[in-house]
């Protein structure tokens, strides 16, 4: 009798499912939505316990209106000289949208180590770094792109590559000048850009088409922090950001070269009235 219904609604409505209407609760049309393991978008804090081996793990996780998450735990992967591997895994149907699980939540799991964590490194899920030197236990320290130890801001060429990293220059950039009195940093630098050096039929060649920019620093204890960048000379436009940036550091500045930093004026009217006629 129901299979007859059902080819009766298939006449009459298109077709017969077990989905209703604005119902995302773990149900598409053709059947039950997948769980599958995934791991965090992100391992936000690491504990450890007075026993020195009990690890208290904090994540992000999908969250909605539904359960989004089960199955929440870490696992020791690997251990190699002086560095523990762990990772974290749990079972969600976030990956189809319809299943509601498009925020995130934190969530925690614990970890028992085999024997005391001591001067080891943590590294959760490949690139997520802990220490316990130099943290406020039981909170272990989460460590930067640099590692747990990296150098410390000054005046020394690990310093200034810290500075590259933190104002995020591209790939194979390398520095022009640097102006740095230990707390408070400038650094020039370029980039290749255009055809691949090496390319003989280039014009011009990639090995001699750049660009560049001027990055104005101030030393934290988390290492280099970004100030501002500009393309021109003097003190005004780091000092408007920055007021007690030191002039001795900065008056002496000349403009970059435009070939370092070109500019891409607006289009004329009668351009842009050419273009419009297009197809």
């Amino acid at each position: 009798m129901a299979a007859a219904l059902c080819a009766v609604a298939v006449l009459l409505l298109g077709g017969c499912g077990t989905q209703v209407a604005g119902d995302t609760n773990g149900a598409t049309a053709t059947g039950a939505i997948p769980w599958t393991t995934m791991q965090p978008s992100a391992v936000t804090a690491a504990q450890l316990a007075a026993d020195q081996r009990t690890l208290t793990l904090t994540a992000r996780v999908p969250d909605g209106k539904h359960p989004c998450v089960r199955a929440l735990k870490a696992a020791l992967t690997a251990s190699e000289r002086n560095i523990l591997w762990v990772q974290i895994t749990y079972s969600s149907p976030s990956g189809d949208r319809s299943s509601g699980c498009t925020g995130e939540r934190t969530a925690s799991t614990r970890l028992v180590l085999p024997k005391p964590l001591g001067n080891q490194k943590l590294v959760v899920d490949q690139d997520t770094q802990f220490t316990a030197d130099g943290a406020k236990l039981p909170a272990l320290r989460l460590c930067g792109e640099l590692g747990c130890n990296p150098p410390a801001t000054g005046c020394t060429t690990a310093s200034y590559e810290q500075a590259m990293i933190a104002a995020d220059a591209p790939e194979h950039s390398y520095r022009d000048a640097e102006h740095c009195d230990g707390k408070w940093l400038v650094i020039d630098f370029s980039w290749r850009t255009g055809p691949v050096c090496g390319d003989t039929t280039a014009t011009p060649s990639g090995c001699t088409s750049r660009l560049g920019d001027r990055v104005f620093f101030r030393a934290e204890p988390a290492g280099w922090k970004t100030i501002t960048a500009s393309s021109t000379g003097g003190c005004k436009a780091v000092q408007r950001v920055e007021p007690k940036f030191p002039t001795a550091l900065c008056a002496t500045l000349a403009p970059l070269s435009a070939s370092l930093h070109p500019s891409y004026p607006p289009q004329s009217p009668s351009a842009t009235a050419t273009a419009s006629q297009l197809p």
